[in-house]
């Protein structure tokens, strides 16, 4: 019913911007030589006048139960201010205490190429961790976690963004944020200066080896090989990224890809494209169906933009793939492992209300952190220069 009631509002709108446009079009052919037909146009404006404030009044009672419907959940934590323009989380889970999790966030800095962009470290209060936040970077658009990187002779887990007006990744230690990658790792290298752009990063560690990878969305791209693929490897004591696929279909109609997301333990890459819906492929670059779509959600239901995605993967549970409706402020859910009959279709299973404002990235855990969170955790990006962080459970049983 709430879905009706979108469309319904969408209609209305529809059907007033058509009455203003008609009577536009009569008010101009309105003439001083012509007594019948102005008088016959006058008529219809009347009419018009009618209908119009009817459409008016039905789009304003269909947005009050819209709001009814979407009763907006509070946020458990409003962290603390960026300092320029905040656009997408990661969560870092402390495996020696997860109550002391750390939340990282860009803040992409001025649009300007100028190193005014920063990562921003937050503990689950919302403080920003001042000693770990990075600072100086050239656009950071989107960061992403992993655990377990073989890195000389230990495993630590990483943090890596893209870095836009740079042209790299950035690949930081974690929790102490130290830069392990040098200068930087080039991306879309031997492409035009405007297809060389990173966004979006996903991070994806395959099962059987232990191998990580970062999969990166760009500003511009063509469609079949608009995202690019990068093992990272340790050399040297630095982390080099080596390219290992080019994929990823476009809808190429004014939109961009940024946000990626990975399922881990099920092997699989999805990606907002945003006019059109977030597509999934294969994660492994290996795998015999590497270059084959699998499937396409979030096609219908959305204000404009699909934005930030998150996976749910709770385990023995059934799980979730959660994307941002940024312009309706809504969250659409849609089932992980897919209907039972075919395993990559994936219909909208429900949506929710947050407090947040355009929301860009989105990040989720299933996982304890602590007396804060023992639920889990949802975070959230705000166009106020913060993020929000959720109880997962009042997601889930909303």
């Amino acid at each position: 019913s709430h879905i009706f009631l979108l469309h319904l509002n969408n209609e209305i709108c529809t059907g007033i911007r058509y009455v203003l446009l008609k009577r536009k079009l009569k008010t101009s052919m309105l003439t001083n030589t012509d007594t019948y037909h102005n008088r016959t146009n006058r008529e219809s404006l009347k009419t018009e006048w009618i209908v119009l404030v009817v459409l008016i009044f039905m789009a304003a009672a269909v947005m009050g139960w819209s709001y009814f419907y979407f009763k907006k959940i509070a946020p458990a934590v409003v962290t603390e201010k960026t300092a320029i323009d905040s656009d997408d989380p990661a969560i870092w889970i402390n495996p020696a205490d997860p109550s002391k999790s750390l939340i990282i966030g860009t803040d992409k800095g001025k649009n300007d190429g100028s190193r005014t962009g920063s990562l921003f470290v937050f503990d689950l209060d919302g403080k920003i961790q001042q000693q770990l936040t990075v600072k100086h970077l050239k656009r950071p658009n989107n960061v992403d976690v992993e655990y377990g990187f073989a890195f000389g002779d230990s495993l630590i887990d990483i943090a890596v963004c893209t870095e836009r007006y740079a042209n790299e990744i950035r690949v930081f230690r974690l929790p102490d944020m130290q830069n392990i990658d040098g200068e930087g790792i080039k991306v879309f290298e031997g492409e035009k200066p405007t297809k060389r752009l990173p966004m979006g990063i996903g991070l994806y560690k395959r099962p059987h080896d232990g191998a990580i990878f970062a999969i990166v969305s760009r500003k511009d791209g063509e469609s079949g090989s608009y995202l690019w693929q990068y093992q990272l490897i340790e050399e040297n004591g630095q982390v080099v990224g080596k390219k290992v696929r080019e994929f990823g279909e476009f809808f190429d109609h004014d939109g961009e890809i940024e946000a990626v997301a990975v399922d881990d333990e099920l092997g699989y890459v999805y990606y907002s494209d945003e006019y059109f819906g977030v597509r999934k492929y294969h994660a492994d670059p290996d795998h015999p169906d590497a270059a084959m779509q699998l499937g396409v959600l979030a096609t219908e239901h959305y204000r404009r933009d699909r934005e930030g995605i998150a996976v749910i993967a709770p385990p023995g549970k059934p799980g979730y793939i959660v994307v941002s409706d940024q312009q309706a402020n809504l969250f659409h859910f849609y089932p992980r492992e897919g209907a039972p009959e075919n395993m990559h279709y994936q219909p909208r299973i429900k949506t929710v209300r947050l407090s947040t404002k355009q929301t860009d990235g989105i990040d989720a855990t299933h996982v304890a952190l602590g007396s804060r969170f023992p639920n889990g955790l949802f975070v959230a990006m705000s166009d106020n220069r913060t993020f929000q962080f959720y109880d997962l459970a009042d997601l889930l049983n909303n």
